[in-house]
């Protein structure tokens, strides 16, 4: 039948709200908009041939009514253009079905609804303008970006008719390196935003050229992500001469030799997701079945001690609330990822901007006349928006935060050169614990499956692992830059995390042989660590999608949040599919280990969707069929030269310290206790639920 609209009527404005940001810029004695009002619109895809009946619609109604005023919900919306003002409204992009209606559609059909295969809510705003106030068309284009987040939500001109869209994917395409040799691959870095600096070019391009083949869009972008400096590390592994001295190790060694020296209780180290120290003996409470309801039973085990950390920092400069919760939810994914699989408990948080330049409360050492890049979020909206982000993702997932700092700094040297963080620093740490059992990994063997669990491949964070990397490697733009930008789904992560538990407790022994979580380079990256140095069949039918219209490059290349890949054997797919039914945690067993030392894709989408969705052909592989993934792991991931790199030493010019005249020992405490690295840290650590998961005592 197509859309179905049922509008709720005017409703408050959340402060978090676009709109309570847009009304908050823009009001005031010079202000254009003089107030903003709400209402939400629930679009439900029908997809039977008739009318919902009169039940099924009261139904809906039901569904969608607040308790506290049940007739507010219509089919007829209550905002409408008036004189000296303008709708807009603002929904999720047509070919993004998002994790909210994929809950909603769950509801609807146990409440007898089976007709409803969609359901979204879009947010409906009425921007009234001041008196006299009167915009430009790109006055008001620029207010109605600051309404929604451009990579996952678009404009609704109109009240939708269809979630129909009409894109077709972008085909793979093959970079003429051996015809045209280096040229053709710094096209492809432009077009792409591959980052790669000159070492990067050269190398692919000898490679490609010694090989004498070509290398298609896809693996060029694979490697643009699988070997940024965010993924391997290239400078802290890097060969360094400083100051023309070369240096005996490079600064990963000489971290690692820390070791020689420090207690031996490290049970993981250096070669895994996360850390892990010595544990002791405990007594645990561990379901007889963890696929269905059952009793628990005590068991005793020993557990180890698991601490990660990572920073999100590009991410959160661009989009501070969404950079900071993925940066919580790739953190958790960490924990759960070490060894076989591991137990979440808690995390903490910490931040360095740059001047906050807070209004009403600038501090005379701060400069109102620094720059800031465009494409990056101001220090003030990043220590809000960045804390907010973690917080949230901590307590929809069910994570306490237990500690956290903050750092503010900028200034312009004596030298006249500027210090500040203006690309911020979000860090993330973990704490969890790991059964010892299951601290090893077991090696990739012939014909164990790759499996995929956690959510759908959507069009979100492409290319974060290039973008992240341009300090070091290369230059980048503000929509390549934004749409490396993850966005996540908690709820998601906490279904995985249930499946990945369940598998860790069974009392019929842990089917994960390994697990690796997905970050920068998505399935790229993580299926090539995972299959390393064995080898494996990609296939790009097996993998869910939540959007139609994705490439081979995105479906390879995305990284797509709340994701996680693991290794098992065959006789175990029937328990983890339970396992996942009963968490409703999407799986896809997406390859298998081949054993010859390559990861190729295949794309059989096609072929799948005319067959039916029986176990791929494996036979193309052998033929002559071009892929649009075909590498030996030794070249990409395996023994691949270190990067060099020549640092110069700058003397600092210092100058005798100098206070100000007139300044009362009383002025200088009230500025040190106003510093972020001093005052309260209660705003990072007290907006989560300390008690979430019963094992906080504060």
């Amino acid at each position: 039948m197509g859309i179905l609209h049922f509008y709720t009527g005017l409703c408050s404005l959340p402060p978090t709200d676009p709109g309570s940001h847009l009304l908050h810029h823009e009001s005031g004695p010079a202000g254009k908009v003089r107030a903003v009002s709400l209402e939400l619109c629930y679009n439900v895809d029908w997809t039977e041939a008739t009318d919902p009946s009169d039940e099924q619609r009261q139904r809906l109604r039901w569904l969608f009514t607040s308790p506290f005023d049940p007739e507010a919900i219509s089919t007829d919306p209550s905002l409408r253009d008036v004189p000296n003002s303008f709708l807009v409204e603002i929904g999720p992009r047509l070919n993004f079905s998002t994790a909210w209606s994929t809950n909603a559609v769950s509801i609807c059909r146990s409440l007898g609804l089976p007709a409803i295969d969609r359901v979204e809510c879009s947010r409906r705003y009425l921007i009234q303008l001041s008196e006299g106030a009167c915009l430009s068309s790109g006055e008001r284009t620029g207010m109605t970006a600051r309404l929604y987040d451009q990579m996952t939500e678009c404009v609704y001109a109109q009240p939708i008719t269809s979630f129909s869209v009409s894109a077709q994917p972008v085909p793979v395409s093959e970079i003429d390196v051996v015809g045209t040799g280096k040229l053709a691959l710094e096209r492809a870095n432009q077009q792409l935003g591959l980052a790669f600096d000159e070492w990067d070019v050269d190398f692919y391009t000898n490679l490609f050229q010694k090989i004498r083949r070509n290398p298609t869009s896809v693996e060029c972008f694979d490697l643009a992500q699988s070997n940024s400096e965010h993924s391997r590390h290239w400078f802290f592994k890097g060969q360094l001469r400083v100051n023309g001295e070369e240096m005996k190790a490079s600064l990963f060694d000489q971290i690692m030799k820390t070791q020689n020296h420090s207690n031996t209780n490290n049970i993981i180290k250096f070669s895994d997701n996360s850390s892990a120290i010595e544990g002791r003996s405990v007594t645990c409470l561990y379901p007889n079945n963890p696929t269905q309801a059952s009793h628990y039973s005590q068991r005793h085990t020993t557990r180890h001690l698991v601490f990660t950390a990572e920073t999100h920092n590009f991410p959160t400069g661009v989009a501070p609330f969404s950079g900071a919760t993925t940066g919580t939810g790739g953190r958790i994914r960490d924990v759960q990822a070490t060894g076989r699989g591991a137990h979440v408990i808690a995390g903490t948080a910490g931040y360095c901007f740059g001047n906050l330049l807070y209004p009403g409360h600038e501090e005379p050492w701060e400069d109102q006349e620094f720059p800031y890049p465009g494409n990056f979020a101001r220090p003030l909206e990043i220590a809000i928006q960045a804390s907010n982000g973690a917080s949230d993702y901590g307590n929809k997932f069910g994570e306490p935060v237990l500690a956290g700092f903050a750092r503010s700094f900028g200034m312009s040297l004596p030298t006249g050169e500027r210090r500040e963080w203006v690309k911020p620093i979000m860090f993330s740490g973990g704490i969890g614990t790991i059964e010892a059992e299951h601290v090893q990994k077991k090696t990739p063997e012939l014909a164990m499956d790759v499996v995929k669990i956690g959510g759908p491949v959507y069009r979100i964070g492409v290319g974060g692992g290039a973008a992240s990397s341009i300090q070091v490697q290369g230059d980048s733009s503000a929509e390549l830059d934004f749409g490396a930008v993850q966005r996540g789904d908690p709820e998601m992560e906490q279904r995985m995390n249930r499946a990945v538990r369940a598998c860790i407790e069974t009392s019929r022994g842990n089917p994960i042989c390994s697990i690796h979580d997905q970050g920068a380079g998505g399935n790229g990256n993580v299926l090539k660590e995972l299959s390393m140095p064995a080898g494996a069949i990609i296939y790009t039918s097996k993998f869910q999608v939540g959007d139609p219209t994705l490439s081979v490059m995105e479906i390879w290349g995305a990284e797509y949040q709340e994701s996680n890949a693991l290794l098992s054997r065959a006789e175990d797919r029937e328990f983890l599919r339970s396992v996942c039914e009963r968490e409703k945690c999407p799986i896809d067993f997406v390859g298998k280990i081949t054993g010859d030392g390559k990861i190729v894709l295949v794309d059989d989408r096609e072929q799948a969707g005319a067959e039916g969705s029986g176990e791929p052909d494996t036979s193309p592989r052998c033929g002559e069929t071009r892929h649009p993934v075909d590498l030996e792991l030794d070249w990409v991931i395996g023994k691949m030269p270190q990067k060099k790199f020549v640092l110069n030493g700058m003397k600092p010019t210092l100058l005798p310290l100098t206070l100000p005249a007139d300044l009362s020992v009383r002025d200088a405490l009230s500025r040190v206790l106003r510093l972020p690295s001093v005052a309260s840290k209660r705003y990072l650590t007290n907006k989560v639920d300390r008690s979430v998961t019963g094992l906080v005592v504060q």
